[in-house]
């Protein structure tokens, strides 16, 4: 059997589009970006023509009955991508008038092939396409025959000029039946835009991608100075290390993390596995920050890069409120300690996970801390926070499985008729569960802390009396002489009373 013939993919230079693409842009295909206004699509085209524009495989922008060139080009070299050397060089920009849209699809395609033949251009942009239909359809009679035929010709004009093409419109997902553009089109993107509240939120899909093996789904992108990005939707990986090997369990036994706090160490069993996650729940001012830094911290003084990403608080709060203010400045100078603060309410977790994930491999972070969930939460757009598990336990999966070891925050509201881990009902996510709370004993109010989990270890079952110091997390003696502490009425145990008056 012969060899398949290759197809080469082109760099699209979109940031994410070409793994959503599944490897970059078929050269030579038919393609169409649909979606209804403000999507993106004008702005994903233009991109894409100044990334793969030359002189030797220049670029023909066709604009129709929409925005005219100059129009076009003023708002366009807002974005960083434009570039202005290669406007009327790299890139020509043509408009079809109305006179020639009102002679029908043959004179339109007449004109688009004499325009290709002058230009010779390896990528070709029909700005909108769908103007095109509806300018030239002067009869409803045979309508559909003749768009058809006009299609088929017009791909196979551009395919034998060996042009990247294309087609820009303002589609709908009810046009999708019987319409012969689909039909034709090696590839199609569809945008779209969502209003939940007061977030915006845009999304990508690619509906087909003759060839190759795209990324199912909706993907969100973002709209910045910089142009277009897109955050693929990440699967959910095996466990595997940051090297790409299985985490053998004889190997994360011989090296537990230190928390940073020696006695926790102690009640952990050594410390935390490497490429594990632990939840510290508690209520406010319990010291899970103060913890979390310690954490941090700890793992930077041994060499350890740690990554601190915040939704609450401002990063400067976080380097001048808390014990190991010295250390944390230090280390964040010396790029051992990294702070991404993500506060917008209109975050996707795609975008979330994306900038953790380029921190981790930019820095070769070992240790991260998500501060806090509560925070994540109301960062995220609304209609995300309605698939929150899905998000915790993508977010966990992805970073335990490049074999960073991951401490999470959350507030949870003392409660003493239930035992609750966290509001979100994703406690079981986590490898680890550390449950920090207040309780009032002999008339003053007092921090206790237990360990509730950790997944396949052995570890202390003791509650554990600790204060927050200006040298961190302080744990102190154990209330073995106390019993229903957890219930809000703590008394002294039968055993204990005995000895006392013995």
């Amino acid at each position: 059997m012969e060899d398949p013939v290759p197809i080469r993919q082109l760099d699209t230079g979109v940031p994410g589009l070409n793994e959503v693409l599944g490897g970059g842009l078929p050269e030579f295909s038919f393609n169409l970006i649909a979606g209804g206004p403000g999507a993106g699509k004008t702005t994903l085209a233009q991109q894409m023509c100044f990334a793969l524009a030359t002189p030797e495989r220049p670029a023909l922008y066709i604009t129709v009955l929409g925005e005219p060139p100059l129009k076009l080009l003023r708002y366009q070299q807002q974005f960083t991508f434009f570039d202005s050397t290669k406007v009327n060089s790299s890139i020509r920009f043509v408009s079809i008038p109305m006179a020639v849209l009102e002679k029908g699809l043959g004179e339109v395609l007449g004109r688009i092939v004499t325009e290709v033949e002058t230009h010779n251009p390896a990528l070709v942009v029909v700005d909108s396409f769908r103007s095109v239909i509806r300018a030239s359809s002067a009869s409803a009679e045979n309508t559909e025959l003749d768009l058809q035929a006009f299609v088929q010709r017009l791909a196979l004009h551009l395919t034998a000029w060996q042009a990247t093409t294309f087609l820009l419109g303002e589609y709908h997902s009810a046009e999708t039946e019987a319409n012969p553009i689909l039909t034709v089109a090696d590839g199609i993107l569809w945008m779209s835009q969502s209003v939940e509240r007061n977030a915006v939120v845009r999304k990508l899909q690619v509906v087909k991608m003759r060839g190759q093996a795209p990324i199912p789904g909706l993907q969100t992108l973002r709209i910045t100075n910089k142009g277009i990005q897109i955050f693929p939707r990440l699967p959910i990986p095996t466990e595997m290390g940051g090297g790409g090997k299985e985490l053998s369990v004889d190997a994360t036994q011989a090296s537990r993390l230190s928390t940073g706090v020696s006695k926790l160490d102690e009640l952990m069993g050594g410390g935390l596995s490497p490429g594990s996650s632990l939840l510290i729940a508690g209520p406010s001012g319990s010291g899970k920050t103060v913890l979390s830094l310690q954490f941090l911290v700890e793992g930077a003084d041994r060499g350890q890069p740690g990554l601190l990403a915040v939704f609450e608080k401002r990063p400067s709060d976080y380097v001048q409120a808390n014990p190991f203010q010295e250390r944390i400045s230090n280390h964040i100078r010396n790029g051992s300690l990294h702070i991404l603060y993500l506060r917008p309410l209109d975050l996707s977790l795609d975008e979330t996970l994306y900038e953790v994930q380029a921190q981790v491999r930019a820095h070769g972070i070992r240790r991260v801390v998500i501060d806090s969930l509560s925070g994540l939460e109301l960062a995220l757009a609304p209609g995300f926070r309605e698939d929150f598990r899905e998000t915790l336990h993508r977010m966990a999966a992805m970073l335990t499985a490049m074999g960073i070891t991951l401490v999470m925050t959350v507030e949870v509201a003392d409660s003493y008729i239930d035992l609750r881990f966290s509001p979100h009902g994703t406690a079981f996510l986590t490898d680890g569960i550390l449950l920090q709370r207040y309780v009032e004993l002999e008339g003053q109010l007092k921090r206790v802390l237990a360990i509730v989990k950790l997944r396949g270890r052995q570890h202390s079952k003791q509650l554990k009396l600790y204060e927050v110091t200006d040298k961190g997390i302080v744990i102190g003696e154990g209330l073995a002489g106390y019993e229903g502490i957890m219930t809000g009425t703590p008394r002294q145990s039968d055993s204990s009373r005995t000895q006392q008056h013995s």
